[in-house]
C-alpha cells in the first residue's frame, strides 16, 4: 500500500510505466492484457459523469482506424470481471468501434483506493468539467480526509485552486447544472460567485450570449459592453481604388471616404517597405 501511495499524484502515465518493466515487476496477477469488452464494466462512482457524444463519435472513429493506443486502468471485482478505474470515455468508444477485446494494465487494489486513483486521474488529465472537479475535490477531502493542501499536491493544481473550485458547490442547483453540460464556463462560474443573484445572472450570460469579462462586470453592479455597431459597407469605388493602389505600392491600403473628405491608411510590413513608400512620396 505504501508504494501505491507513493504514486499517487502522478497521474495515469506515472502508473502505467514502460510496458517493459511493468512484464518484469508486477506480480502474475496484474499487468498489461488484452481483456474482453463484455467482461468489462464501468465504475458507478467514478468523478466523470458527462460524456459528449460529439466527443465518443470522434473517439470512436478514432479507434476504429488505429485502435487504443492507451490502456485502460482496471481493477479485478471477480468472476473473472473487471472494474474500470481510468478509461471509461476509450472503453465506450471500443464498444462503439465494435472492438471485441481492449487492452488494459490491472491493478489489485480495493474499492476505496480504486476511487482515489480515479479521481486524481481524472483530475490531473484535465478530464472533469468544474462541477465534477469541485465533487471530486469534496470526495477527497470527506471520504478519505485529505486536507487542501494534500488535494493540490496530488493533482498538481494550487491550493487556490482547489479552493475557488471547491466554493462551486455553494451555487444553486440549476447554475451547476449549467456547468456539467459545458453552457456556463469556470471563468463564468467565478462571476458568480461573487454575485448577489447567481440564478440571474446565469441567464443574463446564458440569454444574451456574455462574455466573462462582462458577467464579471455586471456582477460587480456595472453593465456589460454593447458589441461595436459593425462599419458599414465601402462602396465600389472606393473598394475598386483600395485594390488598384494595393497593386501598384505592394502593401495593404485603407481608403476611409466620407463625402470627399477622409484619409488612406497604408500599412508596411518591414522597414525595407517603408524606405520604398518614402521614396515613392518624395522623389521629384
Amino acid at each position: 500500500m505504501a508504494e501505491n501511495r507513493r504514486g499517487l499524484g502522478r497521474g495515469l502515465s506515472a502508473l502505467l510505466g514502460e510496458v517493459e518493466e511493468i512484464a518484469h515487476a508486477v506480480e502474475p496477477a496484474e499487468g498489461v492484457r488484452e481483456i474482453p469488452i463484455e467482461l468489462v464494466r464501468r465504475n458507478p462512482e467514478q468523478p466523470r459523469q458527462h460524456f459528449s457524444e460529439d466527443e465518443i463519435a470522434e473517439l470512436t472513429g478514432s479507434v476504429r482506424d488505429k485502435g487504443v493506443l492507451q490502456p485502460i486502468l482496471v481493477r479485478p471485482v471477480g468472476g473473472g470481471e473487471y472494474e474500470i478505474i481510468a478509461g471509461e470515455r476509450r472503453w465506450r468508444a471500443a464498444q462503439g468501434a465494435g472492438l471485441k477485446t481492449i487492452p488494459a494494465l490491472v491493478r489489485e487494489v480495493g474499492q476505496d483506493e480504486a476511487l482515489e486513483l480515479a479521481i486524481i486521474e481524472n483530475v490531473q488529465r484535465e478530464d472533469l468539467n468544474p462541477m465534477e472537479e469541485a465533487r471530486a475535490y469534496r470526495a477527497l477531502m470527506t471520504r478519505y480526509a485529505y486536507t487542501q493542501e494534500k488535494a493540490s499536491a496530488a493533482v498538481g493544481k494550487s491550493r487556490s485552486h482547489v479552493a475557488n473550485t471547491l466554493r462551486l458547490m455553494q451555487l444553486p442547483e440549476d447554475v451547476q447544472e449549467h456547468l456539467v453540460h459545458g453552457r456556463l464556463t469556470a471563468g463564468h462560474a467565478r462571476a458568480l460567485l461573487a454575485s448577489k443573484d447567481p440564478e440571474g445572472l446565469a441567464k443574463a450570460i446564458l440569454d444574451k450570449g456574455l462574455s466573462v469579462r462582462d458577467a464579471e462586470a455586471l456582477s460587480k453592479g456595472g453593465e456589460a459592453k454593447k458589441p461595436a455597431a459593425p462599419k458599414p459597407p465601402k462602396d465600389a469605388d472606393t473598394a475598386a481604388l483600395e485594390v488598384d493602389l494595393e497593386e501598384a505600392l505592394g502593401m495593404s491600403v485603407e481608403v476611409a471616404d466620407k463625402g470627399g473628405v477622409g484619409e488612406v491608411r497604408i500599412r508596411y510590413a518591414s522597414l525595407e517597405q517603408l524606405d520604398e513608400l518614402c521614396r515613392r512620396l518624395t522623389r521629384k
